[in-house]
């Protein structure tokens, strides 16, 4: 039986409703003529106010799950729903339209578009949602005051990582979901975000974010393992 993590943060009042559920996910990809199960039956909440770390070694699956919360996969099995809309198998303008509004989403690549300078990709994220904080403060908040005309290509791995997490957050989501946002970040810069997610939990957003960062974890209200697919523990 595959394991829930369904409890709420400390504080959070009994009534409160999950912003984001994925029940019973299952994902698997051909690899020849075998199956190769990426996600086994993973079924979590996510409640406003809260930071939750998805750890687990590579190739457990976290990557994959992230995916399909965001609406960017599909599960195999289950389904997710976002503020109690329906994301898997929904019509693509429906997805896209959750993710303006509902959801930032941070991926180990591709958060960039490369026509448009750091500061106009944030502009651009905006003008497809709600709308939120001023771009260039946004940028300062990550670091990246000095690099808001720069183009993605002028970007270091770190850079191009916390310019992708002002994209993420520039509509102010209810639920942020981010792939090893401090990943390629010296320790300075992993204080500032996880300073940054810190905020924004405490203003409301429900934060997840797949790592494999032991300082990250630490500072996340719930941890939970994935290990060959499956919830491990929470």
């Amino acid at each position: 039986m595959a394991l829930t993590a369904t409890k709420a943060p400390d504080g959070q009042a009994a009534t409160a409703e999950p912003v984001l559920r994925a029940r019973e996910l299952y994902r698997f990809y051909h690899a020849g003529d075998d199956e190769v199960f990426a996600l086994r039956g993973v079924s979590l909440e996510l409640y406003p106010g809260e930071i939750v770390a998805v750890v687990g070694p590579s190739g457990s699956g976290k990557s994959t799950l992230l995916a399909c919360l965001a609406g960017l996969e599909d599960p195999d099995g289950g389904a997710v729903t976002v503020a109690g809309q329906r994301i898997t198998r929904a019509a693509e303008p429906v997805r896209a339209g959750l993710r303006a509004r509902r959801l930032g989403v941070l991926l180990q690549s591709g958060n960039l578009l490369g026509h448009l300078s750091v500061v106009d990709n944030v502009r651009a994220a905006q003008s497809l949602g709600r709308g939120g904080p001023d771009p260039e403060e946004l940028l300062d908040r990550v670091g990246l005051r000095h690099r808001t005309r720069a183009w993605p290509t002028q970007l270091s791995g770190g850079e191009a990582a916390r310019a992708g997490l002002a994209v993420a957050l520039a509509n102010g989501p209810a639920v942020l979901l981010a792939d090893e946002p401090t990943g390629e970040t010296d320790a300075g810069h992993e204080a500032v975000l996880l300073e940054l997610l810190r905020e924004r939990a405490e203003a409301g957003t429900a934060v997840l974010v797949v790592t494999h960062s032991g300082r990250v974890a630490d500072a996340a209200d719930r941890v939970l393992r994935l290990v060959d697919g499956r919830l491990a523990d929470d």
